[in-house]
């Protein structure tokens, strides 16, 4: 068997290496264009920040490692030119020496990855500005930095660009943030990325957000990008970051099918259309694990498991691609984020049928010390309770909670299942009712009709006139630091004692912090006879909606 592999990193790398553990005699040819052929790319930011201060841990594996311990044919500074699928060859240049060969192949792998976009504006090659992918370019937006740099410009406020945003502002440079959408982390629901604002804020970035670059200009020292809106902003440096895409050209020039995005279709054994090539990673369509259609998320996580399922197919091992759900962590200033399965602005795009909930806990129990809160948002199918999406941000532990419900998604459970799961518990760790465990009995008791819920996004809606009575039944002093609009305080302490204050005639809605009072002050209610409601998540949803 000759395999090729184009292209190496995430994907590559990994079907490389699955390759020659499961064939010792195979011939593997890895063809790589840049001199790394094997390195953390999700590790560039920090590195320019500081945070990781020796460059040799950023390459997993060198091409001489590959060579000796798994007896690869690695060619780097070597770009694959054409594919002829007729005669099952590639034409390969020499970027070094400007040779061209042609290579045979029995089956052949693309994992070319992706760019990063650079919108064809006025300006965009000017010095100083600036996109990353590689170990490359990190080393000239560090040197950049090294220099003396005061002021930087982010465009976009995806994972990469809160990432640099973080690690520049380690560094003492002032930044701004220029993004097309209302919100930071576009992939998220708008609310739950208001925690994320507030740190950026707080330590001094500048948002633009609903804002966009139409120039790039050169300056005095600098850059000066020109806005949309007519203003502009000034910095020394430049980075984009608005997305990136796949890497077709081979894949379109050969013949093979690819989706409307552009990404290189695959089965479920990560063949294309041509059964003798496969391909991985950032560059492929692949399915929505939770909503079936197509997908193209370009995550590591996904190009690696898709690199070993493509070797074990090529020599004979049946495997497939389950799909992939999105599941992704960000951390910037303290506040982590972290996302998994669909969020609610996709299923309202493909009308979905859906329902949500919010809870509030902290990642561990509240009587220990050092308990940090966290915010988890749950979606789910109304029917059946199948979980279909979460997003959690806070401090410690978002992320543990994410991953619990990544594999909850994976394995078609329900809100009922997520009542029972058995998690681990001490207190400097979690709760005894753990914040899954929460989540899975605010949506559980949602469908079971216990407590009818009404989300703030619905109550906001409606006209103030026609809203129902919002009733707050927190402390008085709660209720002085904040409250919604026309709020009545009842504390739910007294609630029994002064049902008679309340209308019979008119919907109330109750609330409290997070939603557990709340949700006693409805119960109580509703069997008193009153046609009440729980805002979900309380005060606390509220807050992230309205900040």
């Amino acid at each position: 068997m000759k395999l090729i592999i184009v292209g190496g990193v995430a994907g590559g790398a990994s079907a490389a290496t699955r390759a020659r553990r499961l064939a010792e005699d195979a011939h593997i040819i890895v063809v790589e264009r840049g001199p790394d052929v094997s390195f953390a790319n999700c590790g560039l930011p920090y590195y320019i920040g500081d945070a990781i201060t020796d460059r040799s841990k950023l390459v997993v594996a060198t091409a001489k490692r590959l060579r000796e311990r798994f007896n690869l044919d690695v060619r780097t500074r070597s770009e694959v030119e054409a594919i002829n699928r007729t005669a099952k060859s590639v034409r390969i240049r020499d970027l070094v020496t400007g040779q061209q060969y042609d290579e045979s192949y029995d089956k052949l792998l693309l994992a070319p990855g992706a760019a990063p976009i650079r919108p064809p504006l006025p300006g965009v090659d000017l010095p100083g500005v600036f996109t990353l992918r590689t170990l490359q370019d990190m080393d000239r937006i560090r040197a950049y930095v090294d220099h003396g740099v005061q002021r930087a410009i982010v465009i976009g406020a995806g994972f990469i660009g809160l990432e640099l945003v973080e690690n520049f502002v380690r560094r003492g440079i002032a930044t701004t943030v220029v993004e097309l959408a209302d919100q930071v982390m576009p992939p998220f629901d708008k609310e739950m990325t208001s925690p994320i604002v507030a740190a950026l804020t707080a330590q001094g970035v500048t948002l633009l957000l609903g804002e966009a670059a139409e120039a790039f200009e050169a300056a005095h020292g600098g850059v000066n990008v020109k806005l949309k809106s007519g203003g502009s902003v000034s910095g020394e440096l430049v980075v984009l970051g608005v997305g990136v895409r796949p890497e077709n050209k081979l894949a379109v020039d050969a013949g093979l099918e690819v989706g409307t995005r552009g990404g290189i279709r695959v089965n479920d054994r990560l063949q294309t259309s041509d059964p003798d090539v496969f391909a991985v990673g950032d560059a492929v369509e692949t399915v929505d694990f939770v909503l079936g259609g197509p997908a193209q998320v370009p995550l590591a996580g996904p190009a690696n498991r898709q690199g070993r399922i493509a070797a074990d197919n090529i020599f004979g091992r049946a495997s497939r691609y389950r799909g992939t759900q999105g599941t992704a962590v960000v951390g910037a200033f303290g506040v982590t984020a972290a996302c998994t399965g669909a969020s609610e602005k996709t299923l309202r795009r493909v009308q979905r049928a859906f329902r949500t909930v919010y809870v509030h806990p902290s990642h561990h129990a509240g009587y220990y010390p050092g308990a940090e809160p966290m915010s988890i948002k749950l979606v789910f199918d109304p029917d059946d309770g199948r979980i279909l999406g979460a997003q959690a941000v806070g401090g410690a532990g978002v992320d543990k909670r994410i991953d619990v419900l990544a594999v909850a998604i994976q394995a078609g459970m329900t809100v009922f299942d997520l009542e029972e799961m058995e998690l681990a518990y001490a207190p400097q760790y979690g709760s005894a009712k753990d914040p899954v465990n929460m989540a899975g009995f605010v949506a559980a008791g949602l469908l079971r009709g216990d407590h009818p819920q009404i989300d703030v996004a619905t109550l906001m809606a409606i006209e103030p006139a026609d809203r129902p009575l919002i009733l707050d039944v927190r402390t008085p002093e709660e209720f002085s630091r904040g409250a919604i609009a026309g709020a009545v305080n009842i504390p739910v302490d007294e609630l029994r004692q002064r049902l008679a204050d309340l209308p019979t005639d008119r919907r109330i809605v109750a609330y409290c912090q997070v939603g557990q009072r709340g949700y006693l002050a409805t119960r109580l209610l509703r069997q008193r006879g009153f046609d009440a409601a729980n805002l979900a998540g309380g005060y606390t949803t509220y807050r992230l909606h309205c900040p």
